[in-house]
């Protein structure tokens, strides 16, 4: 109500206050208006005998003004926007809501603790345009292709040392795989990929972007192009796994999309643990994703799983830096600065040095694992003991001898011009 005399009516109660006039002044049926209002005869007659009982207000519902059976205590409200103040500052009302009743043993609608949390001026709502692209329809096997690729974020909050997170993501299913490491290369891409590929088998595709660990630039030179291969690519390319490169953030944009929700979610959840470091934050991921992937992964289209196994594989031997050297003829080779005497004796004029991911080194030569050891300096070659030969009895060769050193050319030609003066 807004006063004594004068009530505050919907766009809906004013229709049926309209019809019903027109019942009352008998120059319309019930059933007539029954039929315009889209209710039964029955409420109709009911309305038209509250109307002459109440005036037009009773065209009102008797609910209205007074509070729901269903409204939640004012109590439970309060607490729980002081927990959002004191712990969930700045969690979004449906993760807030998961901790709720995960943490706290309080379920309630995240839209209703949305609308809580916009009242008390603690949560906005925004709106972000985005730019239309066109939309890639997902694979249709697991397996098929995964997205790969490493974020850089202060995943612990400033509680541990700066870390990156290489994850990846299968295209047709959504499932998740993932490992924090000191850095994004060559070695934790190796490894991790490995941990992949242990655990699901090996996919057929993996599309990632351009970094340098995944991708060396082609130079050109006055012959044509020339692009060589990461260590990255070559292993890949020895374990028959093909790579993709996307040409914009965009184009791999279901990892892109991942990162963002761990940005916010797995921070979060570590923060609650209090997990600060690398090794604490591996072992949370190992009991956090399967429960994600149960959560959010969805059925592929078809059932067939295109990981192959890599059981026949040895993982360690293509997983590696590889890198080639040439085996001097004292079977020496140097790698980064670092002298290394090779023991074995092989027929071999190149040698291929392995950095392995556990930070082993070998040195593998026509196919076979060579011992070595580390050396300072080149070994000196020991000098062959020439034979005595006495003063004065030295061989002399003739003089018609194909070989002549010049003094002895010189002295030859003295005497003959001297015999020539003599006669």
């Amino acid at each position: 109500m807004a006063g004594r005399d004068s009530i505050v009516l919907r766009q809906k109660e004013l229709k049926r206050l309209h019809v019903i006039h027109k019942v009352l002044e008998e120059g319309m049926t019930q059933k007539e208006a029954a039929q315009l209002v889209s209710l039964s005869e029955r409420q109709i007659r009911r309305i038209v005998q509250r109307i002459r009982r109440e005036g037009d207000a009773g065209v009102c519902h008797r609910a209205r003004g007074t509070p729901s059976y269903r409204k939640l205590p004012t109590k439970l409200k309060e607490r729980i926007v002081h927990l959002y103040r004191t712990t969930y500052a700045d969690f979004g009302p449906t993760l807030f809501t998961e901790k709720l009743e995960e943490r706290e043993a309080i379920s309630i609608s995240h839209e209703t603790a949305r609308a809580w949390l916009t009242d008390e001026g603690l949560w906005t709502t925004h709106r972000r345009r985005r730019a239309h692209r066109e939309w890639r329809e997902r694979k249709d096997r697991f397996g098929e292709l995964i997205q790969m690729d490493g974020s850089h974020h202060d995943w612990f909050e400033g509680r541990g040392p700066a870390c990156v997170f290489m994850g990846y993501i299968d295209d047709a299913t959504g499932n998740v795989f993932g490992r924090f490491y000191g850095y994004e290369g060559i070695l934790p891409a190796m490894d991790s990929f490995g941990r992949y590929s242990t655990k699901h088998g090996l996919p057929l595709t993996v599309y990632l972007d351009k970094h340098t660990t995944y991708k060396s630039w082609t130079k050109r030179d006055d012959v044509g192009e020339v692009e060589p291969v990461s260590q990255f690519g070559r292993a890949l390319a020895e374990l028959g796994v093909r790579m993709r490169h996307a040409h914009s953030p965009q184009a791999k944009g279901r990892i892109e999309r991942l990162f963002q929700t761990f940005q916010d979610r797995l921070v979060k959840e570590m923060r609650l643990r209090g997990v600060s470091t690398t090794a604490e934050g591996n072992r949370f991921l190992a009991s956090y994703l399967p429960g994600y992937n149960r959560r959010f992964s969805v059925p592929p289209k078809k059932a067939e799983d295109l990981h192959r196994s890599c059981n026949d594989l040895d993982l360690d031997t293509i997983l590696c830096i590889k890198t080639e050297r040439t085996l001097k003829n004292d079977h020496t080779i140097q790698y980064k600065g670092t002298l290394y005497q090779v023991d074995d004796r092989i027929r071999a004029k190149k040698v291929t040095v392995e950095e392995l991911l556990d930070g082993r080194m070998r040195i593998r030569g026509t196919g076979v694992i060579l011992s070595f050891h580390e050396i300072m300096q080149r070994p000196v070659p020991s000098e062959k003991e020439r034979p005595f030969i006495p003063k004065g009895k030295g061989h002399r060769p003739p003089a018609d001898h194909v070989w002549q050193p010049p003094w002895f050319r010189r002295r030859r030609n003295k005497e003959h011009r001297g015999g020539r003066e003599a006669s």
